[in-house]
C-alpha cells in the first residue's frame, strides 16, 4: 500500500492541518515531535478493498500510515488535541490542531469511518458465511438425492429422479466454479495485497528505523537545546537583575532630574530677588540723601512742635488766666448789676415820689 496514494482507487475524503506526533516506544508516556510544523492529514478511502487510512507525509517522509478498524477509538485529551491507538503500527499517534473546531470535525469524520469500516467488515463476513453455507449445502444434498432415487421408486422413477439429480448437481457444480473462480480471484486479489502490505511493511520500517534515527537526533537535539535554554535563563535572569538595577538607577535618575529642576527653579527666584536688591542697592543713596534731609525736616519739625508746645503751654496759661479774670469780672458784674438793680428800684421809687408830688401841687 503505497502512503500517498497514486491510485484512482484511493481517493482523499477529507483533509486538514495538524501537528503530528507519536508515543514514545521507550517511555509510552511522552509525545515526540513526528513533524516540524504544521503538516496534511487526509482521510483516503480504497473502493476496491472498501477500506479506510489516514495518511500524512512531511516532505518525502510518511509520519501517518494507519488503517482504521472498527475497534479504534479516537480521543480528545484537550480543547485542541486528540489521539488514537494503532495497534498495527504498534504505536499511538497524536494530533495537535489550530482550533477547537478543527479537532471536532476531524474526531467526527473518524467516528464516520469507523462506522463505515465497521459496516464493510460485517458485509465481507457475511459475503464468506453465504459462500461456505452454499458449498456445504451442495455437498449434503448431492448424496442425498443419488441415496433417495438408489433405494425409492421404480426404473422410471429411478431414470427421472437421476437426471433431475445430475441437472442439480450440475447447476451446483457451475455454482461452485463460479465460487471457486471467484476465490481464486480473491486469493490472487489478496496475494497481491499482502505483496503489497508486505512492501508497505517493509517501507514502514524502513522510516521506523529513520524515524528511530531521527528520534535519537531530536533527542541530542533536545539536550543541547536544554542545556542552551539553561544557559539562556541565566543570561536572563542576570539581564533581569542588571534591568532592575537600570529601572532603579533611572528611577534615581528622574528624582535627581526633579530635584535639579526645583533647584534650578529656586536658582532663578534668587537670582531675580538678587537683582532685585541690586535695583535697590542702586537707590540707596538717595534714600539715604532723602532720609537725612527728611531727618533734617523731621528735627526742624520737632524743634517747631517744641516751639509750639511751648506757646500752647503759654496760651493755655493765658487763657487759664483769662478765665479766672472772667469769673471775677462776671463776679463783680454780678455785684454792679444787683447794685445797679437797687439804685434803679430807688430813683423809681424817687420818680414815684415826685411824681406823686406833681400831682399834688
Amino acid at each position: 500500500i503505497s502512503p500517498v496514494p497514486p491510485y484512482s482507487r484511493e481517493q482523499p475524503i477529507f483533509t486538514t492541518r495538524a501537528h503530528v506526533f507519536q508515543i514514545d516506544p521507550s517511555t509510552k508516556k511522552n509525545w515526540v515531535p513526528a513533524s516540524k510544523q504544521a503538516v496534511t492529514v487526509s482521510y483516503f478511502y480504497d473502493s476496491t478493498r472498501n477500506s479506510y487510512r489516514i495518511i500524512s507525509v512531511d516532505g518525502a517522509k510518511v509520519i501517518i500510515n494507519s488503517t482504521i478498524t472498527p475497534n479504534m477509538t479516537f480521543t480528545k485529551t484537550s480543547q485542541k488535541f486528540g489521539q488514537w491507538a494503532d495497534s498495527r503500527a504498534n504505536t499511538v499517534f497524536g494530533l495537535g490542531f489550530p482550533s477547537e473546531q478543527q479537532l471536532t470535525k476531524f474526531a467526527e469524520k473518524f467516528q464516520e469511518v469507523k462506522e463505515a469500516a465497521k459496516l464493510a467488515r460485517d458485509r465481507s463476513q457475511e459475503k464468506i458465511e453465504t459462500a461456505s453455507n452454499h458449498s456445504q449445502e451442495s455437498g449434503r444434498e448431492t448424496p442425498s438425492s443419488t441415496r433417495a432415487s438408489s433405494v425409492n421408486g421404480t426404473d422410471d422413477e429411478k431414470a427421472s429422479h437421476g437426471g433431475s439429480a445430475e441437472a442439480h448437481l450440475k447447476s451446483e457444480n457451475d455454482k461452485l466454479k463460479i465460487a471457486l473462480a471467484q476465490s481464486s480471484s480473491n486469493v490472487k486479489k489478496w496475494e497481491t495485497e499482502l505483496q503489497s502490505l508486505r512492501e508497505s511493511n517493509a517501507r514502514l520500517s524502513t522510516a521506523l528505523q529513520e524515524s528511530a534515527a531521527s528520534i535519537e537526533h531530536w533527542k541530542k537535539q533536545f539536550s543541547a537545546c536544554k542545556e542552551e535554554n539553561d544557559q539562556l535563563r541565566g543570561k536572563i535572569e542576570e539581564l533581569e537583575e542588571q534591568c532592575n538595577e537600570i529601572n532603579k538607577e533611572k528611577e534615581r535618575n528622574a528624582q535627581l532630574s526633579r530635584r535639579l529642576q526645583e533647584l534650578e527653579t529656586e536658582l532663578q527666584d534668587k537670582e531675580l530677588e538678587l537683582e532685585e536688591l541690586r535695583k535697590q542697592g542702586e537707590i540707596i543713596p538717595e534714600l539715604m540723601s532723602e532720609c537725612e534731609s527728611v531727618s533734617e525736616q523731621l528735627q526742624a519739625a520737632e524743634k517747631k512742635n517744641k516751639d509750639l508746645e511751648e506757646k500752647v503751654r503759654t496760651l493755655r496759661t493765658e487763657v487759664e488766666e483769662n478765665k479766672h479774670r472772667q469769673t471775677n469780672l462776671k463776679t463783680e458784674l454780678k455785684n454792679f448789676l444787683d447794685v445797679l438793680d437797687g439804685k434803679i428800684d430807688e430813683l423809681h421809687d424817687f420818680r414815684q415820689g415826685l411824681s406823686k408830688l406833681g400831682v399834688d401841687n
